[in-house]
């Protein structure tokens, strides 16, 4: 058996689909792409596929990762060039690798977001950041299914700044409306803090309320590194790896388009 990690986005309209409507589009792809799948046991045999840490609804990425096993080998490239095509736009495969190393869930451990807040004043973003960082501690609420629980939102963040943005690929925006660009570095604890958890602590603290919903997009997740404060790529190990061992990747069986005579 062989796994296979993807990396993956959700861009444009397509960020506001559930993990579940991706789910189903996912498997429609692997079907149309033709993928040998490994396949559970039991009555209800379903492919094997582990989602790691998905975005919240309604938010975009630039970094959503995956695991699929698979009973043939595949090479991962054009493996992710025949899922890509298999998918619609806004929800591309943008990377792949052979899994050499284990525990893809245990590097996420970090995510960079970026918060667009129309109708902000960037000097106004920036107070309200000073305020934040400068807490001790920001309680916010959130409601669950098991009531409103009530967390502090400062501790997890490691790093947060707001600037103005550099260009707007928007034709309709106007060129005088004030804009805010929050880039956000939070750790993954539990309970997890959101981006919207953020920017209620914002509120709280700073009375910082933008006056229509903020664009949210994940930029990044991975391990977070201590000394450099940044985020890395948590499929590097797993690039690195293959690296070490050339023997094995060369004899991977390269993926085909679906319906190719290989004979």
């Amino acid at each position: 058996m062989q796994r296979i990690r993807l990396r993956y986005t959700k861009r444009g309209r397509l960020r506001f689909t559930s993990h579940r409507d991706f789910q189903r589009a996912f498997e429609r792809a692997l079907r149309r792409a033709e993928v040998p799948m490994a396949y559970s046991a039991g009555f209800t045999p379903h492919p094997k596929v582990s989602y790691a840490n998905a975005a919240p609804t309604g938010t975009g990425s630039e970094a959503e990762y995956l695991e699929i096993a698979l009973t043939e080998a595949r090479d991962p490239e054009t493996l992710r060039a025949l899922l890509d095509e298999s998918l619609p736009a806004g929800l591309d495969i943008t990377d792949a690798v052979e899994a050499r190393t284990s525990g893809l869930a245990d590097r996420l451990t970090a995510s960079v977001w970026e918060l667009r807040l129309e109708g902000v004043a960037v000097e106004d973003a920036e107070k309200a950041v000073g305020t934040f960082l400068a807490a001790g501690t920001v309680e916010v609420q959130r409601k669950t299914k098991n009531g409103v629980r009530t967390f502090d939102a400062r501790s997890a963040v490691t790093a947060l700044t707001a600037a103005p943005p550099q260009g707007d690929p928007r034709d309709d925006a106007p060129l005088d409306s004030a804009c805010a660009i929050l880039r956000l570095v939070v750790r993954h604890v539990t309970p997890a803090v959101r981006p919207d958890d953020v920017l209620s602590g914002l509120r709280a603290v700073a009375d910082l309320a933008p006056p229509v919903p903020a664009a949210v997009t994940r930029l990044a997740q991975g391990l977070f590194d201590e000394e450099s404060g940044t985020v890395t790529d948590p499929l590097a190990p797993d690039r690195e790896a293959a690296t070490a061992a050339p023997g094995r990747a060369a004899a991977t069986a390269p993926a085909t388009a679906p319906g190719t005579d290989t004979a």
